[in-house]
């Protein structure tokens, strides 16, 4: 059975945590999903990771819809959550349900993700009362980094830690069956986990969240040129895929590869007739 909103809210009742990883293909949402995580994020991360832009604000409703699809067909199990990118539902509460819309019906999404607190609330609202369930996001929002001034920790002084109490606390009347928290102190993230009943879901926010999210490029080592201080990395593939390639390269260079048990034949008979 499919991990659901219900599922969620369960496991955060039960005090037991919940998984969730990023994927953007068909091939990587069966390997994840098979792993047995809870939930997926097609994020707007897929503009760094999948584009290899410098953030991801170029992200558009079509492509977040055309990598949702292909997500979906490869998990079988898992929440599909799906960000909703830059402005398409700042505009007005019209444009973010028919955005929202858009990504759970042509994309197949279970759910999606959208930034903000109080700046979004009446949004956030239109769109879970359009029946659509929402997740919110606080702490370092990627699509604000122009008016944040860059990837930057959040919540690190008074003020700026109640407001994250306060806008999860909006977030969570609004209706949101969930909360992302990015980059912000443990302490903070620990107390909003408290404060609330909805499932707190924390990337680089200490480990008394309800759940944690990682970018699978991130915890796989695929990337080295950065790895950020919240990144635990459980393998180096990227070392492995770049020997592999050129271990490949050689052997074609080579003449190794293919082998007889890598061709096809065709029958004897046949073959001297084009003699």
């Amino acid at each position: 059975m499919r991990n659901s909103v219900s599922t969620f809210q369960k496991l955060k009742n039960e005090g037991k945590k919940i998984s969730m990883l990023t994927a953007y293909d068909y091939s990587m949402a069966k390997i994840i999903d098979e792993s047995g995580v809870n939930g997926i994020l097609v994020g707007d991360s897929l503009g760094m990771v999948i584009k290899g832009e410098d953030n991801t604000l170029s992200v558009t409703v079509d492509e977040i819809i055309y990598h949702t699809k292909a997500v979906k067909k490869g998990a079988k199990n898992s929440l599909i959550v799906s960000d909703m990118p830059f402005l398409s539902y700042h505009i007005s509460n019209e444009k973010a349900i028919e955005n929202a819309g858009r990504i759970i019906k042509e994309g197949g999404a279970n759910a999606v993700k959208l930034e903000g607190g109080a700046n979004v609330i009446n949004q956030l609202k239109a769109i879970v009362d359009a029946q659509i369930p929402v997740m919110g996001h606080l702490g370092l929002t990627p699509q604000s980094i122009n008016a944040l001034g860059g990837f930057k920790i959040q919540g690190k002084n008074e003020d700026a830690a109640r407001k994250l109490i306060e806008d999860a606390k909006l977030i969570e009347k609004a209706g949101a069956f969930a909360i992302v928290l990015e980059c912000i102190p443990k302490e903070v993230a620990e107390l909003i986990t408290k404060e609330i009943s909805i499932p707190t879901i924390g990337i680089g926010a200490g480990n008394k969240c309800d759940g944690q999210i990682l970018v699978y490029q991130d915890m796989l080592g695929m990337f080295d040129d950065f790895v950020p201080k919240f990144v635990k990395q459980y393998a180096n593939v990227g070392n492995t895929m770049r020997e592999s390639i050129k271990t490949y390269i050689g052997e074609v260079e080579e003449g190794f590869f293919p082998q007889d048990k890598h061709s096809f034949k065709i029958n004897e008979t046949e073959l001297k007739k084009l003699y």
